[in-house]
């Protein structure tokens, strides 16, 4: 509960998903009693989580994976639909956990301010960070 003074205070919206049973209620418990995040659900299933996700639209999702070395499938998906949430993937089993999040870069670039300007900048396509060019 927050107190007074901490009620204009944004609190962190965590999702748990996916996790054995107990494994989810430990996560739960570890977070319940912190006054600046509010666990705004649950979910069981693989196949329910893209559609939770944009119900709740949590700030964290807290996540279940096999292999720390690789990236989560969904990882890319959710956060390439929600460039805002952050993704803590846990793997109770080898004692680790990954965090992800998405880093959106906006370039600028001077346009001519005439009609040729105009229409290279129309057509013009954007340069990725890391990206090979065709």
């Amino acid at each position: 509960m927050l107190s007074a003074g901490d009620r204009f205070v944004k609190r962190v919206r965590v999702l748990v998903a996916n996790h054995p049973r107990l494994m989810r209620e430990l996560v739960m418990a570890t977070i319940a009693d912190q006054p600046d995040i509010e666990v705004v659900g649950e979910v069981q299933n693989d196949s329910d989580l893209a559609d939770t996700v944009e119900q709740v639209l949590p700030d964290v999702l807290i996540i279940a994976m096999d292999e720390p070395e690789k990236r989560l499938g969904q990882c890319g998906f959710l956060l390439g639909r929600h460039p805002g949430m952050k993704i803590l993937a846990l793997a109770p089993e080898q004692n680790r956990g990954i965090f992800y999040w998405a880093v959106v870069d906006i370039r600028t670039k001077a346009l001519e301010s005439s009609e040729a300007g105009i229409l290279n900048a129309v057509r013009e396509r954007p340069v990725l960070v890391g990206a090979v060019q065709n």
